[in-house]
C-alpha cells in the first residue's frame, strides 16, 4: 500500500493507517491526521526531507520519516 511519501504534489489520499506508534502516533492524531481523513500534498522541500500536507483547513509539515509510516488510498 502506498504511503503519504510515495504521493506526489498537489495529489489527495485518504489515510488508510497510521503506523506510528507512542509519541508519533499521538501527536499526529491531535493535528487531525487519522484514518479515513483526507489530506493533500501541498509542497515537499528542495530535498524531499519535508513534506507540507493540508489535513481539512490546517496545514502542517511532516519529516520524510513520519510520512513513510501513514499507509494512504489515492483518491
Amino acid at each position: 500500500m502506498p504511503t503519504l511519501a510515495d504521493l506526489k504534489e498537489k495529489e489527495i489520499a485518504i489515510v488508510a493507517k497510521v503506523r506510528a506508534n507512542g509519541e508519533l502516533k499521538q501527536r499526529l492524531a491531535s493535528l487531525g491526521l487519522r484514518k479515513n481523513s483526507q489530506i493533500k500534498i501541498k509542497k515537499f522541500s528542495l530535498s524531499k526531507s519535508t513534506i507540507e500536507v493540508e489535513i481539512g483547513t490546517s496545514m502542517i509539515a511532516l519529516r520524510y520519516n513520519e510520512a513513510k509510516e501513514i499507509e494512504v488510498t489515492r483518491v
